[in-house]
């Protein structure tokens, strides 16, 4: 991506986060963060990559699992908010125009970015090793007396 691509890019995700959050109207879209906007290089297509955060509710055990494992309810979820994300597409390009100043903005696709997901489970994998390695080390000390 140019310099320039990549400034667009910043400056679009910077306004469709505020647009999504303020604009968007559907009910199906519920707590969506912008993780990131790739542009091509003519500036004619711009991937908006977005995380659905209701699934994350709480820190009961029913919710670590979500976390680990997407149950079809949550992909369920993700596809709805897609779908409106998609719909919306064309209006938030017609406000996203009148906040920018290009001679033509970029036609807007969205993708859903597990990152976020992927993060939790590598985090809470990381977490259950540590654990495990104090739980032996404790069982060898107090054998070890």
């Amino acid at each position: 991506m140019t310099a320039r691509a990549q400034r667009v890019a910043d400056q679009i995700q910077r306004e469709i986060a505020v647009l999504i959050q303020l604009e968007v109207n559907d009910p199906r879209v519920n707590m969506v963060s912008v993780t990131g906007v790739d542009v091509s290089n003519d500036l004619a297509h711009a991937k908006i990559y977005v995380t659905v955060m209701n699934s994350l509710t709480g820190d009961s055990e029913q919710d670590k699992e979500t976390l680990t494992d997407p149950g079809k309810l949550d992909q369920l979820e993700i596809e709805e908010n897609l779908k409106a994300l998609t719909k919306a597409s064309g209006y938030l390009r017609t406000l996203l125009a009148k906040r920018l100043r290009l001679r033509a903005v970029p036609k807007l696709h969205f993708y859903y970015d597990s990152s976020v997901e992927r993060g939790h489970r590598l985090s809470s994998l990381i977490d259950d090793a540590l654990e495990a390695d104090r739980q032996q080390h404790a069982d060898n000390a107090a054998s070890n007396e």
